[in-house]
């Protein structure tokens, strides 16, 4: 995640790492990757997420960019990612992270 976020940005990436016990889960079979973000004001909305290729094998890492209305709030939000794979459905830590407002 960048190291400040602020309301209405476009483009600021989440990149979420899906692990089982501590070792990466292979997503690369998931029929569904997504992220589920709550906002300040306790709405929420759904995101498809999309593999992240960072050139290994196995990296179980997926990505979502911000998109228009997405961060439209300032205050704390709060994310989690979850994957269904044919082994099985695995959620992610919940991560809490800031908008900051404009000048």
């Amino acid at each position: 995640m960048a190291s400040e976020i602020h309301q209405n940005d476009i483009g600021t990436r989440f990149l979420i790492t899906v692990k089982d016990d501590g070792d990466l889960v292979d997503i690369s079979n998931a029929s569904i990757r997504q992220l589920t973000f709550k906002k300040p004001s306790d709405s929420t909305i759904v995101r498809t997420a999309l593999i992240f290729n960072d050139g290994s094998a196995l990296s179980g890492v997926m990505y979502y960019d911000s998109d228009v209305g997405d961060l439209d709030e300032i205050g704390f939000y709060k994310l989690q990612a979850k994957v269904y794979l044919p082994s099985g459905t695995y959620y992610t830590d919940i991560h809490t992270f800031k908008a900051d407002c404009n000048l």
